[in-house]
């Protein structure tokens, strides 16, 4: 059976249902930007929706589906600004792709600071993030390995220094991540991830207020550091990054 345009019943029902999850969406983000995510409420997101809380719980059954939903969402979508960062520099060279990335990442912070306050904020008390939110929030590493991955294959990395005793957790990092690449890279890459989201979380959350002025710049050098920390060397062959 089919309406009157063509459709189905059940594809009407789909685009319905999608709608409505972006709605309710929507609204806990709104709830989130005004009362932060710990007091985030089934019942109210329904209530500003117009919704009993009974219709609401078809779409998600516990505040904690919900928050995973946005979690995902978020993950994605700054591992989408990452990746298409990555694409848009592709003939770049690998140090410059890497402070392209980087700066995609902030700006996608400084563009959604209560996202981005959810994903490597403060955590949710009471919530415990599933593995299914895993595949997201792996997306800006899997871009950064790619682009030292392909400096090793390529012109080679400088090398970094790794103390005796970290070794063993360094090659254990490395099998489990990028087994292509050297232990010492690995550690260098884990340690430069933790400080670009430190550098975007210290200007987002106030710790930079009257300490650094021109951020801008001041994050394009320090994205250079991190750059250099895991053995990207400059200058690299291909045209040079825009921003430098």
């Amino acid at each position: 059976m089919t309406t009157a345009h063509g459709s189905t019943p059940q594809g009407a029902r789909a685009r319905a249902r999608i709608e409505v999850t972006a709605a309710i969406k929507d609204e806990a983000r709104r709830q989130l930007a005004a009362d932060g995510a710990a007091k985030l409420s089934l019942r109210a997101v329904a209530r500003e929706l117009g919704m009993v809380s009974s219709a609401l719980y078809r779409y998600f059954p516990s505040r904690d589906d919900l928050l995973t939903a946005l979690i995902i969402d978020a993950y994605n979508s700054v591992g989408g600004s990452a990746e298409a960062a990555c694409d848009e520099f592709a003939d770049a060279g690998p140090a410059h792709r890497w402070i392209a990335v980087c700066e995609a990442v902030r700006r996608w912070g400084l563009a959604h600071p209560h996202e981005y306050a959810l994903i490597y904020g403060s955590p949710v008390p009471g919530y415990s993030a599933p593995d299914t939110t895993i595949p997201a929030a792996a997306r800006v590493g899997e871009v950064l390995i790619g682009i030292v991955r392909d400096a090793h294959r390529g012109l080679g990395l400088a090398k970094t220094p790794l103390p005796g005793e970290l070794r063993p957790e360094a090659e254990r990092m490395a099998a489990d991540f990028a087994p292509d690449l050297p232990p010492e890279t690995m550690a260098a890459l884990i340690a430069t991830w933790a400080q670009l989201f430190g550098l975007v979380g210290f200007e987002l959350f106030g710790q930079f207020h009257r300490v650094v002025e021109d951020r801008e710049r001041f994050f394009r050098h320090a994205a250079g550091q991190l750059a250099q920390a895991v053995g990207l060397v400059f200058p690299q062959t291909g045209p040079a990054y825009a921003g430098e």
